[in-house]
């Protein structure tokens, strides 16, 4: 399936940190986690499956890069407000992180 170059402008790819990480109370390859999108006062919410690939204190800090205006769904009863992005080769799943510093919110190009 291709996509026009429209839809793809429409995509909204941010840089954001991630800021505390907690585990899904209901299951078990879910992590919740709390983002910083670098407007003041803000905070967003992922749910990710991502559990079986990191753990809490590794992702603390991390600077991801985010489908920033995703339509929030809820996934097993927990409001994700975007998705991470990453990349997976067989059972091995990597995020898509930034090489060098740069601040929360920067956008994707």
């Amino acid at each position: 399936m291709s996509v026009s170059i429209q839809d793809f402008i429409e995509i909204d790819l941010r840089v954001a940190e991630i800021k505390a990480v907690e585990e899904h109370p209901d299951a078990d390859k879910l992590l919740i986690l709390k983002i910083d999108i670098g407007v003041e006062g803000v905070e967003k919410q992922l749910v990710a499956g991502i559990k079986e690939h990191y753990t809490p204190e590794q992702l603390i800090g991390k600077k991801i890069v985010i489908v920033n205006n995703l339509a929030p769904a809820v996934i097993r009863g927990i409001e994700s407000q975007g998705m991470l992005l990453a990349a997976k080769d067989g059972n091995h799943v990597v995020l898509l992180t930034t090489e060098r510093d740069i601040k929360p919110g920067s956008k994707v190009q």
